[in-house]
């Protein structure tokens, strides 16, 4: 079984806050696959269901613990399933990514993100990530206010496609594919190109 987390704030207060951008990515896998309903399980909201038919099952999980004891619904469903960190891939936002990029990884540091640091103290360091870009404000004292600021008007032009795209190739995250799902969602997101002008015609002189 693979378990996906979204990290988030419960509360209709939190909903369109960046920080909340894992829970977003959750909710774009549920619309696009076969999952079941949200169901209160382990300290949080969890949906089971498959990529494709006859696929490995996928459980679906957004902690209800605020962000700070995330690991304690990670470690909870963990445990009852005995899924190892291999097997945990964990959507977050992160502040050192252009807005609208994403990359994917396994194990390192919580770079001061709560909800990481939570996880890393219930399940080790070597869980599997996939850091949403929501950009840098530019000042360290602004960061608070960024982070826990709602996502503007002027973001849903890369927010949407971004969500749209992981949820596409989420299923190369069950195969493992970590390279793989990071190219998916960078073509899906790329503008598209320019096209090409026709020659100038000769004029004959």
């Amino acid at each position: 079984m693979l378990l996906l987390v979204g990290l988030g704030n419960p509360g209709s207060q939190y909903a369109g806050n960046r920080h909340n951008i894992g829970f977003m990515a959750l909710d774009a896998i549920h619309r696009r696959y076969t999952f079941g309903p949200w169901k209160r399980a382990f300290q949080g909201e969890a949906a089971e269901g498959k990529f494709a038919p006859g696929g490995d099952k996928v459980l679906l999980l957004k902690p209800l613990t605020y962000m700070n004891e995330s690991g304690r619904a990670v470690g909870e469903a963990a445990r009852f399933y005995k899924i190892g960190p291999e097997s945990i891939v964990v959507f977050h936002d992160e502040l050192d990514i252009v807005a609208g990029r994403l990359k994917a990884k396994t194990g390192g540091g919580h770079a001061g993100h709560n909800g990481l640091r939570s996880i890393d103290a219930h399940m080790g360091a070597n869980f599997r990530r996939v850091r949403l870009g929501i950009g840098h404000p530019g000042d360290k004292a602004a960061v608070t206010r960024h982070v826990l600021g709602d996502f503007s008007k002027a973001d849903q032009a890369w927010l949407e496609p971004l969500l749209d795209a992981v949820a596409d190739a989420a299923p190369l995250l069950a195969a493992g594919d970590e390279a793989g799902f990071q190219n998916r969602v960078a073509l899906l997101t790329a503008p598209p190109k320019p096209a090409k002008q026709p020659p100038a015609k000769s004029s004959g002189v």
